[in-house]
């Protein structure tokens, strides 16, 4: 989630206001933390959030937009590698949630009593936030809605990231099936910088480097956008035999780790309860050779939304927080995000888009949370991807809406 969404709402009771708060995920549907807001303009779903009589006002989660933006520098300020870890440990889920609750206490302080709790959206980390809410503050919640983010109620995540390959392979599949001559053209690439060092905005494209592209393969017309930027390359490469600035403007575009360093530092963390993350994606990459750089693979594939020890090599802003990264990658003592007795008598309506080919949210390990917070509808379709609240808006908020709308009894 990297923005939070507060809306106020009327009932048909006149003069009574009811509030609700939306959380939604980055402008760009990377999945969170550590992502600000864009502007409301820019999002799909305030349309049909108005139509129903909602008010929205977005607000940056800790650490982003203008909410105390963390960068290398100003995180420098915090002293050591030991200082800053402690302080980027009270950036998840947990502490977002309470800053969630004082706004909501602070907006509602002249409500009457029974019209202070709100209503919760969330999309992809936003909806793992949501989950924490529901199991921390639900007496502060009228409902929730959650797309994309039924998180997967584990204490660690090498269960994410065994489930989380498994996508990924299928959608690089996916990928070459559509574009084989991209086979070749890949392979080209990957020995050109392999052989060459390119410097980006942001820091150096190496090959590892390019395959985290494969990211986008979780979005609507993502097979195409890679695609897009692998010819623009490759055509580089065949009439200049270098890349040129436009060509390396689009890649460094794709990337982001520069501009969130929160992301890319706490993305592990948010699975952890108790347990230290290890860099679970790291170690489970070897267990795939598709992933290795070699002309002997009959493909190379692209990861996905994968966080690993090289980052910190190939950004220049990533570079300088490396000892904090592996401090909190061994850091055991994470906070419980979730209380999974109270979401097992939870009373909060919870209504959820689950998607069954999510490449960042595997769908057995949505369905199974879903299972565990009592009273959960799902909207459960094959014909969407994780970013559909921004690129199918409408429809995602119109099922959302049936859901709760919607009476079985």
């Amino acid at each position: 989630m990297a923005a939070k969404l507060i809306d106020r709402r009327f009932h048909n009771v006149p003069g009574k206001l009811r509030v609700a708060e939306l959380f939604f995920d980055v402008p760009l549907d990377y999945r969170g933390p550590g992502f600000g807001c864009g502007a409301p303009q820019n999002y799909g779903f305030v349309e049909p959030a108005l139509s129903k009589g909602y008010q929205v006002l977005f607000l940056d989660q800790r650490g982003t937009g203008l909410s105390s933006t963390l960068t290398a520098g100003t995180l420098a300020r915090q002293g050591d590698a030991i200082k800053q870890a402690e302080y980027l440990k009270k950036f998840r889920a947990d502490n977002i949630v309470r800053d969630c609750e004082a706004i909501r206490k602070f907006l509602t302080l002249e409500y009457p009593e029974d019209q202070r709790a709100w209503s919760i959206i969330g999309q992809s980390f936003g909806g793992f936030c949501a989950a924490t809410y529901l199991s921390k503050f639900p007496e502060g919640l009228r409902e929730a809605f959650i797309c994309g983010g039924l998180p997967p109620l584990v204490d660690n995540p090498d269960l994410v990231y065994a489930r989380t390959y498994e996508k990924v392979l299928e959608r690089n599949e996916a990928y070459y099936a559509k574009f084989p001559e991209d086979v070749e053209r890949v392979r080209e690439i990957m020995r050109y910088l392999a052989a060459n060092k390119v410097a980006l905005p942001s820091g150096w494209l190496t090959p590892a480097r390019f395959q985290q592209l494969g990211i986008v393969f979780g979005f609507h017309g993502g097979l195409d956008s890679l695609h897009e930027i692998v010819l623009r390359v490759w055509n580089d490469l065949e009439i200049f035999g270098s890349l040129t600035g436009p060509t390396l403007a689009l890649i460094d575009s794709n990337g982001g780790m520069d501009k969130n360093i929160i992301y890319a530092i706490l993305h592990e963390a948010i699975y952890c309860q108790g347990k230290p993350s290890l860099w679970a994606a790291d170690r489970r990459r070897g267990e795939h050779p598709q992933f290795v750089i070699s002309d002997s693979q009959p493909q190379i594939y692209f990861t996905g939304e994968m966080v690993f020890k090289d980052m910190f090599e190939s950004y220049t802003e990533l570079q300088q927080i490396q000892e904090v990264a592996d401090i909190l990658a061994n850091t055991s003592d994470w906070p419980a995000l979730y209380d999974e007795a109270q979401l097992a008598k939870n009373e909060v309506p919870v209504y959820a888009a689950t998607y069954i080919d999510d490449m960042y949210v595997h769908f057995d390990l949505a369905s199974s949370t879903a299972a565990k917070i009592k009273g959960t509808k799902q909207f459960i379709t094959n014909t969407m991807y994780h970013d559909a609240l921004r690129s199918k808006s409408s429809e995602v908020m119109r099922q959302l809406l049936n859901l709760r709308d919607d009476s079985i009894d």
